[in-house]
């Protein structure tokens, strides 16, 4: 016998119903739609904030977000850099050596040299695949063009003579560490404040680097004469009257009472420094300044004191003049 085949029964929803649900998922579709739209207008603003606008010597740099690989081209910028938490890929060594300056080793680590102060290697810099360069003021034209290709450049525009805390926080806000670039520097003020109330007033202080051709006295327009003048101190009458110029002429013997002074600062771009007072103790005119016969002649790094610029040679410097100056 056959049995009847029976199918499911299927009842067909009202029509309003399917309406309703083609609203909901319609509804539904669009909310997303608006959700997506606005955290895409969201990233884009909050990208459009952190990118800024940078002053630079060959006029404004715009740089994004906060850079992850660095170089840079200047001993100020690596130690401005390195002063706010941030580690560069690649740098330039210092004058007068192979690497970076000593006080910076520790905070730098293992890090590429690109160059030096006077000549870069495009190569290597471009091996580091920056996302950002620093470099100093007086860049060459030509040597900017090629770098901006490679990442944006942004060039000191302030000299050697202004300010030093300028190019300080050019470099910071190109680093999007404005805030603590600032807050470093009043640390530094207060540190500055603290030992210029310990040292005698009036007291003259001579910075000479000695060269192989003889000593050069540096100008207290400097980076060390702007530290030792902010502490209260007196620069030789030489070293006010150089105008433009950031140290003087290599002295003659005849000439060395110049560089004379309550105390005498003799840098030297080497590790020799000892050996080289002792050796300008052999010299008459050397021994007949005041500030030698008192005993008031000390030996220091001229990688800090007449060529380096920042946040951390300005406290390196301050970490020497407390152990000569304060009994």
């Amino acid at each position: 016998m056959n049995l009847p085949i029976r199918y499911p029964e299927v009842k067909v929803l009202p029509a309003s119903l399917y309406t309703n649900n083609r609203q909901r998922v319609a509804a539904w579709a669009l909310a997303l739609m608006v959700a997506v739209l606005c955290m895409v207008f969201s990233l884009a603003d909050a990208r459009a904030e952190s990118a800024r606008s940078i002053e630079s010597a060959y006029g404004p740099v715009k740089v994004e977000g906060t850079p992850k690989r660095i170089v840079t081209l200047s001993e100020s910028a690596l130690d401005t850099a390195l002063a706010l938490g941030l580690k560069p890929v690649g740098t330039v060594a210092a004058r007068g050596g192979d690497a970076v300056s000593v006080y910076l080793q520790e905070k730098a680590g293992k890090i590429s040299i690109v160059g030096t102060t006077r000549e870069y290697n495009l190569e290597s810099i471009l091996a580091q695949q920056p996302d950002l360069i620093l470099a100093a003021n007086g860049l060459n034209k030509e040597i900017y063009a090629k770098l901006s290709k490679l990442a944006p450049t942004v060039v000191a525009p302030y000299t050697g003579l202004d300010d030093w805390r300028k190019n300080v926080r050019i470099y910071a806000q190109a680093l999007n560490r404005g805030n603590e670039a600032e807050q470093a520097l009043t640390e530094l003020d207060g540190r500055i404040q603290a030992l210029r109330a310990k040292l005698p007033a009036g007291t003259t202080v001579s910075v000479a680097r000695w060269n192989p051709q003889g000593p050069i006295l540096m100008s207290s327009k400097v980076f060390t004469g702007q530290i030792l003048g902010q502490l209260g101190l007196n620069a030789p009458e030489l070293a006010d009257s150089l105008g433009e110029r950031p140290h003087s002429d290599v002295l003659s013997l005849e000439n060395l009472s110049k560089i004379d002074a309550d105390w005498l600062f003799l840098a030297t771009l080497n590790a020799k420094g000892q050996e080289t007072l002792d050796a300008a103790r052999t010299q008459p005119a050397f021994i007949r300044l005041e500030a030698v016969k008192k005993g008031r002649a000390a030996p220091v790094d001229g990688q800090v004191w007449t060529s380096s610029t920042g946040i951390l040679a300005a406290n390196s410097i301050l970490t020497d003049l407390e152990k000569v100056l304060l009994p």
